[in-house]
C-alpha cells in the first residue's frame, strides 16, 4: 500500500531533517498501450493510456546542489554530490538523467531530497521507469519554478533514459504518463507530438492485465538490438529512396527484394506495416463499437510481435494461445517484451470463468504463479 501524504512528509524529515522549505507531493501513472507496439521510435502512430498504479514523490528543495534520496521499495538511501553514473543503486540513474536534463535547460544549481513510493509492478511493461521519470521531471519543475510543460517534461523523461541510462526508448510512455487523461487513451502522433484523447469504452467488455511473472529488464534485454536493425533496415531502404524519413512511413512500395534487408531486418519491417494498418483498424473498430474486432485486431498484433518482431517469451505466447483457445475476446503482450504484462479485452465476468484453470496450467507449465492486475484508465502526472 502507498504511503499517504502525512506518511511522505514524516519519512522525509526522519530521513533528511527538518528544513523551512516546503515538501510538496506528486504522483505519476503506469501506462498501457492498446496498439502501436514498437512504432513509437520509428515515426509511428501509438495509443496508449495512463493506468491507476502509481510512482508517489514527496520533495522538497535545498539551497545547494545535493540531492538526498529514499526509496521506499528498495530502502535505500543514496546521498548525491556528483551527476555521474551509479553502478550501484540502478534506479537512481533515471533520476540523476532527468536532473542533467532539466540542467541544460534551467542553467541553475539544482539540489532537492526527495521520498519515492510506488506500486507499479517492475518489470512488467507497465513503465515504471518513465513514471519515475516524469514524476521527477515534474516535482522539480515545480520546486524551482521552472515552468515546463506536461510536454517538455515527456521528452526530458525520454532523453535521461535515452542519453544517461543507455534505454534507446521512444516518446511513448513519458507522453502518456505526462498527458493522460481519466477515461481517454491517446492517438499520438510520435513524430510531431500532436495527439486526441480518444474514449475507448466498450460497453458490456473490460480490460485486465495478466502479470506473467516473468520479469524483464529492457536495458539488458534485445530491445536495442531490435532498434538497431529497425534502423539497419532503414538505412538500406534510404540508399533507394532517400526521400523515406522513417520506417514508418514506408509502405509507399511493397518490393523490398532488391534492397539487401537481412530476414531479420525485413521482418521487423513487416511488423511495423502491419501495425500502422492495424492501428487504423482499430480505431475504426473503436468508432463503430466492435469489441470483437477490436479483440482480434489485438490476437493479430501479439502474433507479429512473437513471430516477426520477435519481443515475445514462451511464457506470454502461452498465455496469449490459452486466452485465445479459451474464446476471450482479445489479448496481446504489451511493452518492451521479454516477458511482463498481457493485456485481455473480454466479455464482462468472462476472465474470472477461466481464471483458475489458466492458473492451474500456466503453474504446472512453468512453475510460475500468475498475477491478475484490475485497473482504472487515469490522468496523468499531477500535485496531489
Amino acid at each position: 500500500m502507498l504511503l499517504d501524504k502525512q506518511g511522505l512528509e514524516n519519512l522525509l524529515i526522519q530521513k533528511f531533517g527538518d528544513s523551512t522549505h516546503p515538501i510538496r507531493f506528486f504522483q505519476a501513472p503506469a501506462r498501457i498501450n492498446i496498439i502501436g507496439e514498437h512504432v513509437d521510435y520509428l515515426g509511428g502512430l501509438v495509443l496508449p493510456a495512463a493506468i491507476s498504479f502509481f510512482t508517489n514523490v514527496a520533495i522538497r528543495k535545498r539551497d545547494d546542489s545535493f540531492i538526498n534520496l529514499y526509496s521506499v521499495q528498495f530502502s535505500e538511501t543514496v546521498n548525491i554530490n556528483s551527476l555521474e553514473t551509479n553502478k550501484f543503486f540502478p534506479w537512481v540513474n533515471y533520476i540523476i538523467g532527468v536532473v542533467i536534463e532539466i540542467k541544460k535547460l534551467a542553467n541553475q544549481e539544482i539540489g532537492f531530497e526527495l521520498i519515492i513510493d510506488g506500486n507499479i509492478p517492475q518489470g512488467a511493461g507497465l513503465s515504471s521507469s518513465a513514471s519515475l521519470e516524469v514524476a521527477v521531471g515534474r516535482s522539480i519543475s515545480e520546486i524551482f519554478h521552472l515552468n515546463l510543460s506536461k510536454e517538455d517534461i515527456a521528452v526530458i523523461g525520454q532523453k535521461a533514459e535515452n542519453n544517461f541510462v543507455g534505454m534507446k526508448c521512444g516518446i511513448m510512455d513519458q507522453f502518456i504518463i505526462s498527458v493522460g487523461k481519466k477515461n481517454n487513451c491517446i492517438l499520438l502522433n510520435t513524430i510531431t507530438l500532436e495527439f486526441t484523447y480518444h474514449n475507448f469504452y466498450l460497453q458490456g467488455y473490460e480490460w485486465t492485465l495478466i502479470h506473467s511473472g516473468v520479469k524483464h529488464s529492457l536495458k539488458d534485454s534485445e530491445y536495442n538490438t531490435r532498434r538497431k536493425e529497425c534502423e539497419s533496415a532503414l538505412n538500406k531502404i534510404q540508399k533507394k529512396f532517400p526521400q523515406m524519413q522513417n520506417l514508418y512511413n514506408s509502405d509507399i512500395f511493397t518490393e523490398y527484394d532488391n534492397l539487401g534487408l537481412t530476414k531479420e531486418e525485413l521482418n521487423r519491417v513487416r511488423h511495423v506495416l502491419g501495425e500502422k494498418k492495424r492501428t487504423k483498424e482499430i480505431l475504426k473498430h473503436f468508432k463503430e463499437k466492435n469489441p470483437e474486432l477490436v479483440g482480434q485486431v489485438l490476437y493479430e498484433t501479439h502474433k507479429s510481435l512473437s513471430e516477426l518482431f520477435e519481443v515475445s517469451c514462451i511464457e506470454t505466447n502461452h498465455i496469449v494461445a490459452f486466452l485465445k483457445n479459451s474464446k476471450i475476446t482479445g489479448a496481446r503482450m504489451i511493452g518492451g517484451g521479454f516477458g511482463g504484462c498481457i493485456l485481455v479485452l473480454c466479455k464482462l465476468g468472462e476472465l474470472e470463468k477461466i481464471r483458475n484453470s489458466l492458473i492451474s496450467d500456466y503453474q504446472n507449465t512453468f512453475g510460475i504463479e500468475l498475477h491478475f492486475l484490475n485497473f482504472e484508465i487515469c490522468d496523468g502526472v499531477k500535485e496531489f
